[in-house]
Formats: structure tokens, C-alpha cells, sequence
């Protein structure tokens, strides 16, 4: 390589004609670092232009990236499957909506967010009443088409933020974000009366559906176990009024 000269030297050149090969390399690699290469080329490999390889150099960087392309493909069907099988975990597996261990994470979840942003936000526990009647009366069958059309209807009649999930037989329960128990009630007592101005039916009779429920604040430092439990005993609070009537 000649280096025309232009009055000065290059950093790391000698002063002397007897320069080093490692002096040499050195003053190349700094030039070359100042002077950023420009690629020309209009075919490259990983941003390297193909002239530059060696047949042997380009076969194995272009099965290094067939093989780093497979391992991507196959990550991203793993990622869609796990998520598939985690979403599949947290449904209740006969209706549309969380079951209950999953409901009992967002309800933990929701708290956390209490607790961080000061917000409000009520549970709502809920438990239909003579459902066993129903099961006896009708079967099975019926029993769990009151339950697929009760859950659609709590589906529908809140927001896309709040959250439903089955606890377990005929127990059903709400999360409600950014919600003081106000506004709760003012929503779960539209429930009741839809049932009966829109009865449940099956083989086009009316069933008698009705239900019960209780409503408690998501408050910070409570466990959420105790927090249902306190909604579970309003519950029965009210269910136990509604039968002395």
C-alpha cells in the first residue's frame, strides 16, 4: 500500500523508513476506522458484499442464517402455542369468561393497581338463586344453558375493561375498574330486573331465574381471599333477606 505524503503522518505511523507490520496494521486499522467504508455492491450477505467472500465463507454464513431463520419460525409458533394453552388455562371450561383461579389473579391484580394509583374498583360476587331446582326440574342440559346465556348477559352489560369469571357452580363474579360502589350498585341492580323483564328460556318456557349478590370495595392491604369472602357473606346477607320476605 502507498501512502502519498501530504507533510504529516498518519497516527501510529514511525517516523523512520522501517516501519513494523504491526505498526503498519495498526496505522490501517486506524485510517480505516476514520474513513468508514462505503458498500457499492447491490448483492451482500448480512451487509457484507458477496465479492468479498470466499465460496466456503458465503455457503456457511448463508446456512448460519437458513438455520437462525428456522430457530425465529419455530420461536414464534411456541410463542402463539403457549399463548394459545395460557389462555385456554385461564377460561372456565364451559362458558366465555375467566375461571376462577384466573379471576382471583386480576382480582390481585387490580388491587396491586389500587393500591399504586389511589384508584376505586369493587368486586361483585353473585350466586343464582334455585338453580339446583332448575337442574332437577329440566336437567342438566338446561341448567347449563341458563348459565351460557346468564354469563353472555354480565358480558354484555359491562365494560370491555371490567372483568367476569365463574367461582365456581352458580357463582359468578365481577371486577369493576375505576368504580366506587355507587355505580357498582347502580349496575348489578339493573341485573335483576333484566331478568325479569327478559326471562331466561329453554324449550320456550320462561325459567325462573333470579339471583343474589354483594358488593365490597377493593381496598389496599386486604387479602384478596378475604375480599371475596366479605362479597361472598353480603351475598348471603341479601339472599338470606329476600327468603324472610
Amino acid at each position: 500500500m502507498k501512502i502519498k505524503s501530504t507533510g504529516h503522518r498518519p497516527a501510529g505511523m514511525s517516523s523512520t523508513n522501517t516501519t513494523s507490520p504491526a505498526e503498519a496494521a495498526k496505522a490501517y486499522s486506524d485510517i480505516s476506522a476514520a474513513t468508514p467504508r462505503i458498500i457499492t455492491d447491490t448483492t451482500t450477505i448480512m451487509g457484507i458484499p458477496e465479492t468479498e467472500l470466499t465460496p466456503k465463507v458465503r455457503q456457511a454464513i448463508l446456512t448460519l442464517m437458513e438455520e437462525v431463520d428456522k430457530l425465529r419460525r419455530s420461536v414464534d409458533g411456541m410463542s402463539k402455542r403457549l399463548a394459545a394453552a395460557e389462555q385456554l388455562a385461564d377460561k372456565d371450561p364451559l362458558l366465555a369468561v375467566y375461571n376462577r383461579r384466573a379471576f382471583v389473579r386480576e382480582l390481585t391484580r387490580v388491587q396491586a393497581s389500587v393500591e399504586r394509583y389511589s384508584s376505586e374498583a369493587c368486586l361483585v360476587y353473585i350466586d343464582l338463586d334455585s338453580f339446583k331446582a332448575i337442574n332437577d326440574t329440566y336437567g342438566h342440559s338446561a341448567g347449563d344453558h341458563v348459565l351460557h346465556e346468564y354469563s353472555q348477559r354480565l358480558l354484555d352489560s359491562v365494560r370491555e375493561s371490567d372483568i367476569v369469571g365463574r367461582l365456581g357452580g352458580d357463582e359468578f363474579g365481577l371486577i369493576l375498574s375505576h368504580t366506587n360502589q355507587d355505580a357498582a350498585a347502580v349496575l348489578v341492580n339493573r341485573l335483576p330486573q333484566a331478568l325479569k323483564d327478559d326471562p331466561i328460556s329453554w324449550n320456550e318456557e320462561h325459567l325462573n331465574v333470579s339471583m343474589s349478590y354483594g358488593i365490597v370495595k377493593i381496598e389496599p392491604g386486604i387479602d384478596v381471599q378475604d375480599t371475596m369472602a366479605m362479597a361472598d357473606s353480603k351475598m348471603y346477607q341479601q339472599k338470606r333477606s329476600v327468603k324472610k320476605q
